[in-house]
């Protein structure tokens, strides 16, 4: 006997026909956790970026099935489920996974960690000097692990200590201690968890780009790539000019070593035979 198809609330449906025509309409689609984020902080959110990002939130449930349902229009976009968490959301844009990433960040903002919670990345209490003046406190740091010295009638943190792991509980002891230390490692905003795009999903430490760090390297690629490339005599047009004159440079005082004038060491050959005439003239006058 065939079980009974399950019933499905009028308005589940709508919301799921409603994301799979926003799943198909947008090529860049984000799975965001709201758990920490206020109500009033979502809607100034959707204000500060309309226009650029959409944002519906919906049950877990209702989200994997338009991703299900959308699986075979739109390879891979069925892997978001493996992202989804605590309160759900979907991000969608016409940007790409890192413009998308880089706008949700810029409206974050900072705030102190609260016993419960989970931590977005690794919680590090950094090494230097702290308010404390030597008493309980030091025994408290030393409970987290925490190595401590005591310096001009104050408590120094000898090295840096990584307190919470990204994706693990903070505990009361431990906000307790980074309330006292001043450091909110809590952000108050879209907690992005994953982009989609053309096949591909794009987590957030991809998506976490520290941008004038990537343009240092690249910098310092590009330096050390077009040294190799001097070195071993590689022509290509990053460093043709520059070789060129390293070899014309190089071709010229070989000439001016042996004494072979031509146009380009003509000048140069005069004022050395003027200098070495100048020396003679002085030695004979000297000897005379």
């Amino acid at each position: 006997m065939a079980k009974p198809e399950a019933h499905v609330a009028e308005y589940k449906k709508r919301i799921v026909k409603e994301l799979v025509k926003l799943l198909e309409s947008y090529p860049t689609i984000g799975v965001a956790d709201l758990t920490y984020l206020p109500a009033a902080q979502l809607r100034q959110i959707r204000d500060i970026l309309r226009g650029k990002v959409l944002i519906r939130v919906a049950k877990k449930r209702l989200i994997k099935l338009a991703l299900d349902a959308l699986s075979r229009k739109k390879k891979g976009i069925d892997k978001l489920e493996d992202h989804l968490q605590g309160i759900c959301a979907l991000v969608f844009s016409n940007e790409n996974p890192f413009v998308l990433y880089k706008l949700i960040q810029k409206n974050k903002s900072k705030a102190p960690a609260k016993a419960g919670q989970i931590a977005p990345n690794d919680i590090i209490i950094k090494a230097g000097p702290t308010p404390f003046t030597p008493g309980p406190i030091i025994g408290e740091l030393g409970a987290l692990g925490i190595k401590t010295k005591v310096e001009g009638g104050k408590i120094n943190i000898v090295e840096d200590k990584v307190v919470v792991k990204e994706g693990g509980e903070i505990s009361e002891k431990v906000a307790e201690i980074l309330k006292r230390l001043g450091i909110e490692p809590m952000e108050i905003g879209l907690n992005i968890l994953a982009v989609y795009e053309d096949g591909l999903i794009y987590g957030k430490d991809v998506l976490a780009v520290d941008e004038e760090k990537l343009m240092s390297d690249l910098v310092e690629s590009f330096y050390r790539a077009k040294t190799v490339a001097k070195e071993i005599g590689y022509f290509v047009k990053e460093i043709v000019e520059e070789m060129v004159a390293e070899c014309f440079n190089s071709c010229k005082a070989v000439a001016l070593e042996c004494g072979f004038v031509c146009p380009e060491t003509v000048e140069e050959s005069l004022a050395v035979g003027e200098k070495s005439v100048l020396m003679l003239a002085d030695k004979i006058k000297w000897e005379v």
